[in-house]
């Protein structure tokens, strides 16, 4: 992890109290260079408390973001306060994971979707596939139907003609023109 922090990364509530402090450090290194030629890496607003106090004629003076006048002043860190801020932390900690499991459930369903859209494609497919094996299977059954009708009809035309021959037979006996001899 770099040892840089990003700006961008830090909230308002912080960031305010961060430039406050290094102009504070800023102002008071100015004021004394012997005094302050090399910092400890551990000094922090709350070190030193008298530097924020409003009483001091050294501390900076905040300005107002309103435009009214008036000084915008932040009370200094305390129990409470620190009790807020961890509290905020927290929350914030709170909010992050809660996104995550969101975008995790999200991004389950999103692939469950799919699952699904794929699972009925193929179903789909299979379906199609049915069909047209039972469109093609329609067809031939049909054109086979219309054929045997076909050839009941034929047949029932000669079944009609050999009747009708049979009916008339006796009389074609009678004719004499129809009477073969054997010579």
């Amino acid at each position: 992890m770099s040892p840089f922090i990003s700006i961008s990364s830090l909230s308002p509530s912080f960031l305010s109290p961060l430039f406050t402090f290094a102009i504070a450090i800023t102002m008071l290194s100015s004021l004394s260079n012997s005094d302050f030629t090399v910092l400890d890496e551990d000094v922090t607003p709350w070190n030193f408390p008298n530097i924020f106090s409003p009483f001091n004629p050294t501390s900076p003076k905040p300005t107002s973001s309103s435009g009214s006048g008036e000084p915008n002043e932040k009370p200094v860190l305390n129990d409470s306060n620190r009790n807020i801020e961890d509290r905020k932390r927290r929350r914030m900690i709170s909010n992050r994971e809660s996104a995550r499991r969101s975008r995790m459930r999200k991004q389950r369903h999103l692939e469950n979707l799919r699952n699904q859209v794929n699972r009925f494609r193929a179903e789909n497919q299979e379906l199609n596939n049915t069909l047209q094996f039972l469109v093609y299977h329609f067809n031939r059954l049909r054109t086979e139907n219309e054929w045997l009708r076909l050839e009941r009809t034929m047949l029932g035309q000669k079944l009609s003609n050999i009747s009708q021959n049979l009916v008339f037979q006796p009389f074609s006996s009678a004719w004499p023109c129809n009477i073969v001899t054997a010579e």
